[in-house]
């Protein structure tokens, strides 16, 4: 049996299929007020892109050398994050493409190039989607990966796309939710769970694939990776199946208020850091891409403001600071003062080479 008939069964047999599409636990919240126009997208808003390129480091230094506490995480932009842990290296929904769009040349545009290029990162033990959106599964991206052994786990159905991008589909490893996958080789492993939000690349395909939510979990560590999602209470039962986070890495970023219960935004973002039973909390989805109405900055500054009466600690790291959720990091609020900043000239279209290898080892 094939890939493609092997991945039809098994989304037959999902309790998420309901015959034609993927269906959420729970029904999605109403939004409230009218939905947002193409005219909205295009001219609505204000702050939308920020004045000038936000701080960012070169973490080449620091993936050098290993974590002193054994789990480490690099925020890259937007859901990008490379996480170590325990001696793997696990690089979330990459996108490295100048736009979240099927067209390089029309769609919204990246604040400015990833911190490093994806040529000098180091050797990665696996590549996890969580689900198929162009700004979490980006073809450019993708592209680069066809030639690297790499192994790529992800939602169930998705790997029709990757196989469609020329990746091997020896690579790909689906999962329907909780489903459970151990690296070869190793002791880490990934468990794909619950999370509210839908899928689809165009016209005819929505929900044709899932969505989920991550669990990463070692002997010494464990790791939650939210994808994308609405709050939802299976959040809940996530933490009773796993119990305590070292690391919570959570969507906070492009949300409406019409748009109902299919993202979380900051202030649900720290109701689902309550069920999920706390951690370190990193804030992803945001400062990255003009998805959303509202000001580039305020998801994060309503997290800060937030934050202290939900007794969340939060992680905030320029792009590309690689930090240890198990350190004292005091709160850094880099991204202040950006607008401020003259005007810079946008930053072109980064040119991607059309193959990829390792430098580090």
């Amino acid at each position: 049996m094939n890939s493609k008939d092997t991945r039809r069964e098994r989304i037959a047999a999902s309790p998420r299929w309901d015959g034609e599409r993927f269906r959420n636990t729970h029904a999605i919240p109403r939004g409230t007020g009218p939905m947002p126009s193409l005219k909205d997208f295009l001219c609505g808003g204000n702050r939308r892109v920020p004045q000038a390129p936000l701080p960012s480091m070169n973490p080449l230094d620091s993936w050098q050398r290993a974590p002193q506490s054994g789990l480490r995480a690099t925020w890259l932009g937007h859901s990008t994050v490379l996480l170590e842990i325990d001696g793997w290296r696990v690089l979330t929904d990459p996108v490295w493409g100048p736009r979240a769009s099927p067209s390089r040349f029309v769609g919204p545009k990246r604040f400015q190039p990833v911190p490093v290029a994806m040529s000098e990162l180091p050797k990665l033990d696996l590549v996890l989607l969580s689900h198929d959106h162009y700004d979490h599964l980006d073809f450019t991206t993708m592209r680069l990966l066809r030639r690297v052994n790499v192994p790529i786990v992800t939602s169930l159905g998705v790997g029709m796309h990757l196989e469609a991008f020329g990746i091997a589909p020896q690579r790909i490893v689906e999962l329907d939710w909780w489903e459970t996958h151990r690296v070869p080789g190793t002791d880490l492993t990934l468990t794909a769970t619950p999370s509210q939000h839908f899928s689809g690349r165009g016209l005819k395909d929505g929900n044709k694939t899932l969505w989920s939510s991550w669990v990463l979990a070692t002997q010494r560590h464990r790791v939650f990776f939210s994808g994308d999602t609405g709050l939802t209470p299976e959040y809940a039962e996530t933490h009773a199946r796993f119990g305590a986070f070292d690391l919570v890495m959570l969507e906070i970023g492009a949300f409406h208020p019409a748009w109902g219960g299919i993202h979380l935004g900051p202030e649900n973002a720290l109701a689902a850091h309550a069920l999920l039973g706390g951690g370190p909390l990193l804030p992803i989805h945001w400062g990255t891409f003009n998805l959303a109405l509202h000001p580039w900055d305020d998801p994060v500054e309503t997290l800060v403001r937030r934050a202290p009466k939900s007794g969340a600690r939060l992680l905030l790291p320029k792009l590309g600071e690689a930090i240890e959720p198990a350190q004292d990091l005091p709160i850094d609020t880099w991204w202040r003062g950006v607008d401020a900043i003259p005007q810079a000239s946008p930053p072109p279209d980064e040119v991607l080479p059309k193959e990829m290898s390792w430098p580090i080892d």
